[in-house]
């Protein structure tokens, strides 16, 4: 009985010296917590963190309409992927809580298939402000088709050179090939715009067209212009080869056919010794002219009246005879005088 009370002693001893926590064989390392300490998880969160800042970009056309369902990426200065969103139905988009620094702006759609991405761009992003962007999408280019043809047959033609513009501003210059076609882009600043073309440079053997046409284009669209052009008229120019088939009257043929005023190389004289005035040999005599015309043509003044020379050389010649005859007579008449002696002595 008393080894029963005894051992009830005991153990009431320990539950007391456990709960008072006196044990003096209690492990120490079990008595210790494994959590931090206040003063280090209270040093941890006493650093503040910094003002974020954001951007606000507002998205348009060339033409001042906004634009919906642009998309756009957000890297930081490492290249990391930062946001990714698409503009509202105002064409807005908004990138808030970014940490101040420089981040890369990539449009990777404009929403439209009428509308080209601009090119990536840097944005700083100051603390506890908001960075405004507008951007704005320029139109798809139109598609161009030039062609150059015959204005009768229809045929394609190079070498045609046009430039396409609006207003004053010329855009494009085109100059169709091989085929007589030639392709470009066409820069557009509306949904709808006219243009004008004119041609620089015909093909060749072509007249140049010199009024301007006038065309519309919208943007990323297709559209062809077309050209004509009318042949050159030529005129075929005589053959240095060929000889004329007839020759000018009025001329002698040679030189020494016309009379020359010395009376040399003219007339021949007759097998009987006497000239005949009237047989001349020249292209004028041959034609029925007379020797008045013959040398009238020839430069000489023109004469009036008839010609008198045969009858004034026939009257020399008449007067020439007729006094020889008197000489001749007298002679015979007159008795012929002695002539003097030079050996008769002197009385």
């Amino acid at each position: 009985m008393h080894a029963r009370i005894l051992r009830g002693a005991v153990r009431s001893a320990a539950v007391a010296a456990a709960v008072t926590g006196t044990l003096t064989w209690a492990p120490t390392a079990t008595a210790q917590s494994s959590e931090p300490t206040p003063s280090t998880s209270a040093a941890s969160t006493e650093t503040p963190a910094p003002d974020a800042g954001s951007i606000a970009i507002t998205k348009k056309d060339a033409a001042g309409d906004v634009l919906p369902g642009a998309e756009f990426l957000l890297l930081d200065s490492t290249g990391k992927e930062t946001r990714r969103g698409k503009t509202d139905a105002q064409g807005k988009l908004t990138f808030p809580d970014l940490a101040p620094g420089v981040y890369r702006l990539k449009e990777t759609s404009s929403g439209s298939p009428l509308h080209e991405v601009v090119a990536d761009q840097d944005v700083i992003v100051t603390p506890g402000a908001t960075t405004p962007l507008t951007i704005t999408d320029p139109f798809k280019a139109a598609k161009v088709l030039l062609q150059a043809k015959d204005d009768k047959t229809g045929k394609l033609l190079p070498g045609s050179t046009v430039n396409i513009g609006t207003g004053s501003e010329t855009l494009l210059t085109l100059t169709t090939g091989s085929q007589g076609t030639a392709t470009g882009e066409l820069p557009v600043t509306s949904r709808k715009a006219d243009f004008w073309v004119k041609q620089i440079k015909a093909p060749a053997g072509y007249d140049l067209y010199k009024p301007s046409k006038t065309f519309t284009a919208g943007p990323g669209a297709p559209v062809t212009v077309t050209v004509t052009n009318a042949k050159t008229a030529t005129t075929p120019k005589p053959d240095p080869s060929v000889e004329p088939t007839s020759k000018p009257t009025g001329t002698p043929s040679t030189p020494a056919d016309r009379p020359s005023d010395s009376g040399t190389g003219g007339t021949k004289p007759s097998p009987t010794g006497t000239s005949t005035p009237n047989a001349i040999s020249s292209p004028s005599a041959a034609a029925g002219l007379d020797d008045n015309t013959t040398k009238t043509s020839a430069g000489s003044l023109a004469h009036t009246g008839a010609d008198a020379t045969p009858w004034i050389a026939g009257g020399a010649g008449l007067l020439v005879v007729a006094g020889a005859v008197a000489l001749v007579i007298t002679r015979r008449r007159t008795p012929a005088e002695p002539e003097p002696d030079d050996n008769r002595e002197t009385k």
